[in-house]
């Protein structure tokens, strides 16, 4: 990403942002005064507007991303935008209710240990309909080692436990990849954090404005959410507001830091220094280098295809704009099937749907990756979806383990062994060799998951990620609302990697350090007749998924109103998928 050039303020633009931040502190004081219950309100309130205005948001979302109409790529939108923000909204909301019963908002929630004493609870599925509509998926948030189940208990709840109590304003500085970020980020400072909150929309979501301000209506109309537009001169300039409080960003390392330390010589005379310009707190999701690791097993030709589609989706889904996209797939020199995989992988994304480079920046990403690597191979698509083979766990100049492509690249390493040391090695390659710390995956047969025991969730304890996800993308740790999203903790403004603090944690948990998510490694009914209990087709979420823009939207409309009646339109549209 290129760094932020800032521009001089106006004094109108002065007056501009003076007038949106005191009436955020303004609203901070009307925010304490409101109850547990209206909070509830407002959240279903919320949910309800944002069903109400989904189809525009996602009309809005595919223009943007120049997606035709009747793409199933459209799904994309419907699952990571509108489906991903009500769920949200309602699960914070049941937080909120046993809160204000002073009932144990974990009640019913299966809590035990997690290796090097950790506590886990298990947050999906929850409720019948999740059993239903993601069968065979399940998501646990691990807390930091010593926290017992206890402490987990007590603590749940953060600043809803003492709603009177605010603590400032916070300015939200909006994603541009992906439309449910800002709207997330907005909920977690307001309830999380309990603070009122300025909404700096990236420029790119600017056409999303009029969706956002309908859907926040409520919030707006109490002065506890303001929502404004501007570069990024407007977004430094609100950083160091008097009137904001505290600062949260989702984007590149370079805008974070060019916030933090400043731009240019005087930036860097700053961060040599050790003397932030920024000297309020901040908290930010930066991305990084996403690994995939492939166990060897012994697979069938349709599990080696299904799970080629699995790793191109993890790259392609969006054209390869997420922060937790794979990048580097991590193979054994030694599996007798490598070859077989990597073919069907190269075909995978190959066939994968077209759609365009749309996020700026994208032509001269991939263009300087296939620059630095004479092997590369162009294996379709505009831009051009590139693959790196042979790749050198041992280069430290490797650019493919330090910097983040953001873009349809995908990059191959290869490592000896196969069991428990191939999966040790793999995790070492992983902790020390690729930047960041957001997410990443493990794919592995449930035979071999099942001759490795205990030590598959010792090497989940051992990697140093935010987000594991076992035979499932972390992305669905992404759209878990009751899961956390945010880098492994422990970095620094000096050395931020993916990003410090969390979001999304609709259960309001404390002192958390990554959210495991678990999938079927076959899709139903394969994964019936080969031994698996998990229903799930195709996921929807699949770049090669036929029906995804429909069933996204049928479970953007059941979400805002589940009932039993609509579920058989839903399984119909998925199984066609």
């Amino acid at each position: 990403m290129t760094e932020p050039r800032m521009m001089p303020h106006t004094q109108a633009e002065d007056l501009r942002l003076d007038e949106v931040v005191a009436r955020a502190r303004g609203g901070e004081h009307a925010w304490a005064a409101t109850s547990l219950a209206r909070r509830r309100e407002l959240l279903r309130e919320l949910a309800a507007k944002v069903a109400e205005h989904s189809a525009e948001w996602v009309q809005t979302a595919a223009r943007i991303k120049q997606l035709p109409a009747d793409s199933p790529l459209v799904g994309e939108e419907w699952i990571s935008g509108p489906w991903s923000v009500i769920n949200y909204a309602q699960a914070l909301a049941d937080t909120l209710r046993l809160l204000d019963q002073g009932s144990d908002p974990l009640a019913g929630y299966g809590i035990k240990t997690a290796p090097g004493g950790r506590t886990r609870i298990e947050v999906l599925p929850h409720g019948i309909f999740d059993k239903l509509l993601l069968n065979g998926f399940r998501a646990e948030v691990w807390t930091v080692p010593g926290v017992d189940e206890a402490q987990l208990r007590a603590e749940a709840g953060l600043a809803q436990r003492d709603p009177a109590t605010t603590h400032g304003a916070a300015l939200v500085l909006g994603a541009g990849n992906l439309f449910s970020i800002a709207p997330l980020d907005v909920l977690h400072q307001l309830f999380a954090c309990n603070r009122a909150v300025v909404l700096k929309l990236n420029p790119i979501t600017d056409p999303l404005l009029d969706v956002f301000e309908k859907i926040f209506a409520s919030f707006i109309d109490l002065g506890v959410v303001g929502i404004i537009t501007g570069g990024a001169e407007t977004g430094a300039a609100l950083a160091q507001h008097a009137g904001i409080t505290t600062v949260h960003m989702t984007g590149g390392q370079a805008t974070h830091d060019a916030i933090v330390w400043g731009v240019g010589q005087a930036g860097a005379d700053a961060r040599a220094a050790g003397a932030p310009q920024l000297t309020k707190p901040i908290t930010s999701e930066l991305g990084g280098v996403g690994p995939v690791i492939v166990v060897p097993g012994t697979w069938s030709k349709a599990d080696l295809r299904f799970q080629a589609e699995h790793v191109a989706t993890q790259r392609l889904h969006n054209s390869g704009f997420n922060c937790v996209a794979a990048q580097v797939v991590v193979v054994s020199s030694d599996w007798p099937q490598k070859g077989e995989f990597v073919e069907a992988l190269r075909t995978a994304l190959a066939q994968a749907p077209a759609r365009p480079g749309w996020y700026p920046g994208c032509e001269t990403r991939v263009s300087g990756a296939r620059a630095l690597h004479p092997a590369a191979e162009a294996v379709g698509g505009t831009p051009e979806r590139t693959l790196l083979p042979g790749l050198d766990a041992t280069d430290t100049a490797e650019s493919a383990f330090t910097t983040e492509y953001f873009g349809p690249v995908l990059g191959l390493v290869e490592l000896p062994g196969a069991g428990a040391d191939f999966l040790d090695a793999a995790v070492t390659f992983a902790n020390e060799r690729l930047y960041g710390t957001l997410g990443a995956n493990i794919v592995v047969h449930p035979s071999t998951a099942a001759r490795l025991g205990p030590h598959l969730d010792q090497s989940v304890a051992d990697l140093r990620y935010g987000t594991v996800g076992i035979n499932a993308w972390t992305g669905v740790g992404y759209l878990t609302p009751r899961a956390t999203w945010g880098a492994f903790p422990g970095h620094t403004l000096q050395d931020v990697q993916s990003g410090i603090g969390v979001v999304h944690n609709a259960l309001l948990l404390d002192r958390t350090e990554r959210t495991v998510v678990r999938g079927p490694f076959r899709p139903a009914p394969r994964s019936l007749l080969n031994g698996e209990l998990a229903l799930s087709p195709k996921p929807a979420w699949f770049v090669t998924n036929r029906t995804a823009a429909t069933t996204g939207r049928l479970l953007t409309a059941f979400s805002a109103r589940p009932r039993w009646t609509a579920l058989p339109a839903i399984f119909a549209s998925a199984l066609r998928g």
